[in-house]
């Protein structure tokens, strides 16, 4: 099977970060299809930037949605995963909702661990709207300047994993996420510094994805997530504007 990893960010260092972690994860047989921005912002981390990010994600799976059999949303806090799945036919998978969903079959509550106090509000959003805050024992963030968005994860590595001890005993969590991709393949360096299990946000996706491939369900035509109805657009990408218009089919 071929899953595309979407990196809505423009850092293509941290497309190679992630697409290491997950050959590593991916089963015999499949195949992953990086694929990085060519224009916005090197690393999401407002509302702002997400809403940026999330219209970029659905051009390039308008580009891409027929060659492979599903994709990854590879930004933590899941820019246009509600949309794509609404407006495309394979499966969409969100790092974030893929690590938390993880997380949640690992122990009651999880805790989040990422780089930057930016990051914390929206992070706090995502975990709301995928509907797991009761199961959220809290989102911790760092607050320190870093050199350069992908080494963050190893330039960052000791004050990271202080952070995750904190969680653990401070918030009682069960289980940590380290959040943000630059901070994907960090869980397996440090599993054995954190007395509970440690979900890698890009491995979780990886496998994820693959399961709603091999359980093959079918695109809804029906309730919230069927496809629009067609509409006509004005000035969109070409890709996009066949999708939401019906020409592509």
């Amino acid at each position: 099977m071929k899953l595309l990893l979407l990196n809505p960010n423009t850092s293509t260092d941290v497309t190679h970060l992630m697409m290491g972690v997950g050959q590593r994860a991916a089963a015999s047989g499949t195949e992953l299809v990086p694929c990085t921005a060519t224009r916005g912002v090197p690393y999401i981390a407002t509302r702002t930037e997400a809403q940026i990010g999330g219209a970029i994600a659905l051009e390039m799976l308008a580009e891409r949605h027929t060659k492979v059999d599903a994709a990854i949303i590879a930004a933590f806090g899941d820019p246009g995963v509600f949309a794509a799945r609404e407006t495309f036919d394979i499966p969409v998978v969100g790092m974030a909702e893929a690590a938390m969903l993880t997380a949640c079959m690992a122990g009651r509550r999880f805790a989040i661990v990422t780089f930057a106090q930016a990051l914390g509000p929206w992070y706090e959003e995502c975990v709301r709207d995928h509907g797991l805050w009761e199961r959220c024992a809290g989102i911790r963030m760092l607050d320190a300047p870093f050199q350069a968005i992908s080494e963050v994860g190893t330039e960052k590595e000791d004050l990271l994993v202080a952070l995750a001890q904190r969680a653990i005993v401070e918030d009682e969590a069960d289980v940590l996420i380290f959040a943000g991709a630059p901070l994907s393949g960090l869980a397996e360096r440090v599993a054995d510094r954190i007395p509970v299990p440690v979900v890698d946000q890009v491995v979780a996706a990886v496998k994820q994805a693959e399961a709603l491939v091999a359980l093959r369900l079918r695109k809804a035509t029906a309730g919230t997530f069927r496809r629009p109805a067609a509409k006509p657009t004005i000035g969109l990408a070409d890709a996009l504007a066949a999708r939401l218009e019906h020409r592509d089919s």
